[in-house]
């Protein structure tokens, strides 16, 4: 009997220093490989720093490399020429991207909070009524006339803001993930006394923070990203945003090396470099964006999809 319990004891101890070397590997495996897939996505951003401050002739004669060849700011220079034309653009930016997030994702979520309430007699209406504007649209041609003549947007920092403030997919996202929503607690809320109002920002965006937050981002991208508005609907320098402004510098980059080829002059701009620092530039910024949110993206790309 005795050496029976020892030999039972043994083969456990021997299964479970098993199972913890093979947890262990298997971690470790796991690891290594998010660790290689995470420098190979940081591998391009690298390389276009690099070539952000190499020099166009080497570009063109060896390529692209992870550290630069003939080091030289000259694409920062070209690009930064006007500083405080970059730094206003920079500004309307931040200001557009930072409203057009916070009111957007208040209307969105405001709108999917309605529509994900089985009291709210027409949120079927409504939902039937935002997927219809996802199928088609009024046209490019209407819509400047709209802005242009009747809501006189143009040249207006309102209309870098308005496009994104109630974006269909997004809605019906949140819709989903506010579905999702225990209705007895919010049921436990309005028995304690609170309203709608409060019910939603005390309860409701609380428990949403996963979905809000990824939303959210998006709309930051969006606004971040947007250079076709302000192409339609502004001129006026001071509202450039800071994708418009680097975009209208490449294409008159590429405009003077056209003129000096037709004029035979030898005029040798940094286009390659320009193109990588440009990059650099736009992207830079809004990199601040995800520390604070990646904790809910992972979350938050679920949305609706499993009740948590």
């Amino acid at each position: 009997m005795t050496a029976t319990t020892t030999s039972k004891a043994a083969i456990k101890t021997s299964s479970d220093t098993w199972y913890k070397v093979t947890d262990f590997l298997a971690r470790v495996g796991i690891n290594a490989v998010l660790i290689l897939i995470g420098v190979a996505c940081l591998v391009p951003f690298a390389v276009v720093i690099a070539a952000s401050f190499s020099s166009e002739r080497a570009l063109v004669n060896e390529g692209y490399a992870l550290l630069p060849k003939e080091f030289n700011t000259d694409a920062y220079r070209y690009l930064l020429v006007d500083s405080s034309q970059v730094f206003q653009s920079y500004l309307v930016s931040l200001v557009v991207t930072t409203t057009g997030a916070v009111l957007g994702l208040l209307m969105m979520s405001l709108a999917a909070y309605a529509m994900s309430r089985r009291t709210f007699q027409y949120r079927k209406l409504l939902a039937f009524y935002i997927f219809f504007t996802m199928l088609f649209s009024g046209g490019l041609v209407p819509s400047y006339i709209l802005v242009t003549q009747y809501l006189k947007l143009k040249d207006t920092i309102a209309i870098l803001v308005v496009p994104y403030l109630a974006v269909g997919g997004w809605i019906l996202i949140l819709r989903a993930y506010f579905r999702d929503l225990p209705e007895e607690l919010l049921d436990a809320a309005r028995i304690d006394g609170c309203g709608e109002w409060r019910t939603f920002f005390q309860v409701v965006v609380p428990l949403s923070t996963p979905g809000l937050a990824t939303i959210g981002l998006f709309a930051m991208l969006a606004y971040w990203n947007d250079w076709f508005t302000p192409l339609l609907y502004i001129e006026k320098p001071y509202l450039y945003p800071i994708q418009y402004l680097l975009y209208t510098i490449v294409n008159n980059m590429q405009f003077m090396d056209l003129l000096s080829q037709q004029a035979g002059m030898r005029v040798d701009p940094p286009r390659i470099p320009a193109r990588m620092a440009m990059v650099v530039l736009t992207v830079g910024p809004i990199l601040l964006a995800y520390p604070f949110v990646q904790r809910y993206f992972v979350r938050g790309i679920r949305l609706g999809s499993v009740k948590e």
